[in-house]
């Protein structure tokens, strides 16, 4: 249901004759309503179960809520194909998530109970219960339910009262759908599970209809399930097999800030920007005084971005040079909002960047030299100390 559809039908009277299209595709949209589930109630253990081409696994890793994913799926080859679609890629190296991610793709059926999808804030199951057999569909609530139990669950399928408005179709939109319910099945197997297992639910809808064909709802039927008591470690692993049944095709783990050596390299960098920044203006303040006549020190301009409005550093001690060496207190470079979010404390700050920079001997400020080959000579300039807000 991708692609435009040509309906020539009566539905409930109303004849209708035109292209649907859906814009964006109804596969979108169904991503987009979970990646905006995501979005607003940020949990960090997501599952897909029926992940497939592992499209949307793929959209939901760049969520820095997520700290850890899961896809299963009956169809390993699949898997394999389309693992690639996780692997990490140089930026996350460059610029690393602030959060661990760990991504791991299950090969499994999904009516089968296996402790590593124990523990999970959200499952999804978009378009998965229409390829269930009778017995699988039977078991289903009791696996999801009642052995995972997320705190929730979003589940989508077929709303079969919109069938009618395809043309050329058969009993079901695709040849390995075992069933096709109308929003009174769904909606009466739904509430069943809800009450049976502790869980609330509420129901909508992807893909509007024709005008005129309003009555047939939605394309996409919705149901998205709420644990109506929260886990507990107790809750959730009491009196649950410990055998694995799943067998995992791949983990991927993502560099983070958590960890020490990537974290050392991020602050390592701000740092370096902000004092060659500095130095920078420096520099150019000490042309100016080169090229103006009776001009007996250099004025630092302060430089017209945003990231210099409302200055933070404003009340820290300013950096300074003696002689050829240029001094950056740490006092100020923590002030920096994104250097103090990433260290916490001056103390992690310095020694985060201890075997990275040259510290003063007394450990207040770091120290670089100001001139470097492609420098201008600061030889005339006698030793003086500039201070570089005046």
């Amino acid at each position: 249901m991708e692609s435009d559809v040509m309906v020539d039908s009566d539905v409930q009277g109303v004849q209708v004759k035109e292209n649907i299209k859906f814009t964006p595709s109804l596969s979108e949209q169904r991503h987009k309503f979970v990646l905006d589930f995501v979005r607003k109630h940020k949990p960090q253990k997501v599952a897909d179960l029926g992940c497939a081409n592992c499209k949307l696994l793929w959209r939901l890793k760049y969520h820095e809520s997520i700290e850890v994913l899961a896809g299963l799926d009956i169809d390993e080859n699949i898997l394999t194909r389309n693992i690639y679609r996780l692997h990490t890629g140089a930026g996350d190296y460059l610029d690393p998530r602030e959060r661990p991610l760990t991504i791991t793709l299950y090969h499994g059926s999904v009516v089968e109970k296996d402790p590593c999808l124990l523990g999970f804030d959200l499952i999804t199951c978009i378009e998965l219960i229409e390829h269930l057999e009778a017995k699988e569909l039977a078991q289903f609530p009791e696996a999801i339910f009642g052995f995972l139990s997320p705190t929730t669950v979003i589940i989508s399928t077929p709303n079969s009262e919109f069938n009618p408005l395809f043309s050329g179709k058969t009993v079901f939109r695709h040849p390995d759908h075992k069933f096709e319910w109308d929003r009174t099945q769904f909606q009466s197997w739904a509430l069943d599970a809800a009450r049976h297992y502790g869980y609330s639910v509420e129901f909508t809808g992807l893909g509007e209809p024709p005008p005129g064909a309003e009555a047939v709802g939605f394309c996409t039927q919705i149901g998205v399930f709420v644990k109506n008591i929260p886990n507990t470690d107790e809750s959730l692993h009491s009196e649950k097999t410990t055998e694995c049944t799943h067998t995992k095709v791949g983990t991927v783990i993502y560099p983070s800030l958590k960890e020490e050596k990537y974290l050392r390299k991020a602050v390592s960098n701000e740092v370096f920007s902000y004092i060659l920044k500095m130095k920078r203006d420096l520099l150019e303040s000490l042309k100016m005084k080169n090229d103006s006549d009776g001009c007996d020190e250099p004025e630092y301009v302060q430089p017209e971005c945003d990231e210099f409005k409302n200055d933070p550093t404003e009340e820290t001690p300013k950096p300074f040079c003696i002689e050829n060496v240029f001094y950056v207190p740490l006092e100020r470079l923590f002030s920096f909002p994104k250097i103090k979010h990433l260290c916490g404390d001056r103390e992690t700050l310095k020694m985060l960047i201890a075997d990275e920079v040259t510290l003063s001997s007394d450990g207040s400020s770091v120290m670089i030299n100001i001139v470097d080959e492609e420098d201008c000579d600061l030889n005339d300039n006698d030793g003086d100390d500039y201070d570089l807000d005046h």
